[in-house]
Formats: C-alpha cells, sequence, structure tokens
C-alpha cells in the first residue's frame, strides 16, 4: 500500500496538536478524516486539500462517532489509523477545590472519548481485509510527571496509559498496533492557556508534535514505537520537584 492511499482519522483536528497534525498527514499525501465539535474549522481546512473529509462530531456522543467513521471508511474503503487525541485540561487547583462538574466533565472527554474513538477503530481494524492498524493515543508529559494542581487531568492521561497498554496487547492477534504519543509543552491553545498563568513556561513549535506522530504512523506494522515521549528541551520533565 503507498503512503499516498493510506487513511488516517484524527480528533481533535480543529485546533492545536490534532490540527497541525492533520495538515502534515494531508501534506505527506494522506487521505484524512478530521472530527471535531467546530465544523466551521474542520470545513475550511478540508476546503484546501481534496484528501481531507470535515466529519464534525463530539467525541463523547457515540452515536455521532460511528456516523463519522462510517461516513470515512465509506469514504476512504478502510481506516490505517487513528489519532486519537481529543483532550481537555479542565479545572486547576487542590483537589478539595475542584469541583465535580469539572472533573467530570475532563473524564467525558479524556477517557470516555478516546475509548469511544479507539473502539470504534478496533472494530474496523479488526474486520477489514486486510486486516489491522495503528491506534496512537496523544498522552501526555502529565501521565508520568504531573504540574501542580492537575489532579483532573493527571488521572485522566493515567488511564489513557492504561488503555493503550491494553490495546496493545489486545491488538496483537488482529495487526492492531496501539501506541502513545506524550506531548510536554507544544504551542496549542491548551499550553496558551497555561503559559498566561505560567509566563516563563518553556514550549516548543506543534509541528516537532505532529511530525513525532507522523514517524509512528508511517512505520510498517512489522515495527512499533509503544510509548514515545516528545518536549519541550528546557520544561522541567526529567526530575521535575
Amino acid at each position: 500500500m503507498t503512503q499516498e492511499s493510506r487513511t488516517i482519522l484524527i480528533t481533535g483536528a480543529s485546533s492545536g496538536v490534532g490540527r497541525a497534525t492533520a495538515e502534515m498527514f494531508l501534506d505527506a499525501g494522506w487521505r484524512v478524516g478530521l472530527i471535531a465539535r467546530r465544523a466551521d474549522r474542520l470545513e475550511e481546512l478540508a476546503a484546501r486539500h481534496d484528501n481531507a473529509l470535515a466529519l464534525p462530531a463530539d467525541v463523547t456522543d457515540a452515536e455521532a462517532m460511528r456516523a463519522a467513521f462510517d461516513r470515512f471508511i465509506a469514504h476512504a474503503g478502510r481506516l490505517d489509523a487513528l489519532f486519537n487525541n481529543a483532550g481537555i485540561f479542565g479545572p486547576m487547583g487542590p483537589i478539595d477545590e475542584l469541583p465535580l462538574d469539572g472533573l467530570d466533565e475532563v473524564l467525558n472527554v479524556n477517557i470516555r472519548g478516546m475509548f469511544i474513538a479507539a473502539q470504534l477503530a478496533f472494530g474496523q481494524m479488526r474486520r477489514q481485509s486486510p486486516q489491522g492498524g495503528r491506534i496512537i493515543n496523544n498522552g501526555s508529559i502529565s501521565a508520568h510527571s504531573p504540574r501542580p494542581g492537575s489532579a483532573c487531568y493527571t488521572l485522566s492521561k493515567h488511564a489513557i496509559t492504561g488503555l493503550t497498554r491494553s490495546l496493545y496487547l489486545d491488538g496483537r492477534d488482529h495487526g492492531i498496533a496501539c501506541g502513545q504519543i506524550d506531548i510536554g509543552n507544544a504551542e496549542s491553545e491548551i499550553v496558551t492557556d497555561l503559559k498566561s498563568h505560567q509566563p516563563e513556561m518553556e514550549t516548543m513549535d506543534v509541528a516537532h508534535a505532529a511530525r513525532s506522530v507522523l514517524h509512528m504512523a508511517q512505520m510498517p506494522l512489522s515495527a512499533h514505537v509503544p510509548f514515545m515521549t516528545v518536549l519541550a528541551t528546557k520544561m522541567p520533565y526529567i526530575g521535575r520537584g
């Protein structure tokens, strides 16, 4: 299968890491399904690329996501990769000051939404012929080393690491490889908001994260990156206090 005929669905494709990744895959010749809630942003991106398909959907809505997957498969024929990217940061602060409805929103998007997308992708990859594909979950540095005041987000991203490991094991017999990319301080809307509270925060161009996802996806299924970390060099990750 040529790179130009390969297909990927990207959630959270309207901004930040998701949009940058979608643009990089499109430039590399992939056929790309764009999933996010903001239809206008998806349609603007798709209008500039013949290989892009806008698929507005809320990742927490199982029926809307199934319809988006079905539409993409009808259009592209198969699914070679999923970049399971959509996520939110949620409320920050000491745990005793965090609202439970804020926790519920984070878990709904970051865990339920990613579970739904992974479930649909796994099922499609298992059924299609030739069988197989690659699921890339967007974890976070917080899946390993949290920043202060991030209990909701950190909880959700630790769960994604468990999901990645489970999918990696369950996919082996079906040619489905699941990996995780943990991104630190790429210049996105989430990081811009965090930086407004921490002006000294070190960041990197979001293109470095997108290029790393492309590297993982381009590998043949006989090779695999189960976990990759890409971050701004000077951010306090190794040895973070």
